[in-house]
């Protein structure tokens, strides 16, 4: 079993939404039990709970993620690279434009051939592409199929 160590931040990835939500969560449980807070009091109550020192320590570290924050780096992730399924883990993860373009890495355990000629292959086991929030590549094939599809 994994060590935890409690004297660092926990790096889970929770969007800021989801955040805010489990502090209005918070505050209403408290006030059910006991006198009532506030919200600012439950936002700093949740950081605490993370390992982080304050609330707008937590607010950057978390708005400095990819809006897919749901994959985070050692992931395993499936879906289509041109035009080929694929399984592999997430590598690298870089915010192009904030909340609409990212760069991401996968890498295979095997190689796929991502060429759909017969008399020609490519095979490659590192993946790279560009993709919006919903993890489809804005650049297309010439029929017009997405580089890439994560199955989100």
């Amino acid at each position: 079993m994994d060590e935890i160590d409690m004297n660092s931040p926990r790096q889970d990835s929770l969007s800021l939404k989801e955040l805010k939500q489990q502090a209005r969560r918070l505050r209403s449980d408290i006030a059910q039990d006991s006198a009532p807070i506030s919200h600012s009091k439950s936002l700093e109550m949740v950081a605490h709970q993370r390992g982080f020192k304050d609330w707008n320590t937590l607010h950057g570290s978390a708005s400095n993620r990819p809006d897919f924050e749901k994959l985070s780096l050692g992931d395993t992730v499936t879906g289509s690279y041109l035009g080929q399924a694929f399984r592999g883990e997430v590598v690298a993860i870089r915010t192009i434009k904030l909340g609409q373009l990212y760069h991401i890495s996968i890498q295979r355990e095997q190689a796929i051939d991502v060429v759909t000629f017969d008399s020609f292959s490519n095979f490659r086991r590192r993946l790279n592409c560009t993709v919006d929030h919903s993890g489809v590549s804005p650049a297309k094939t010439s029929n017009g199929e997405p580089h890439m599809i994560l199955e989100l």
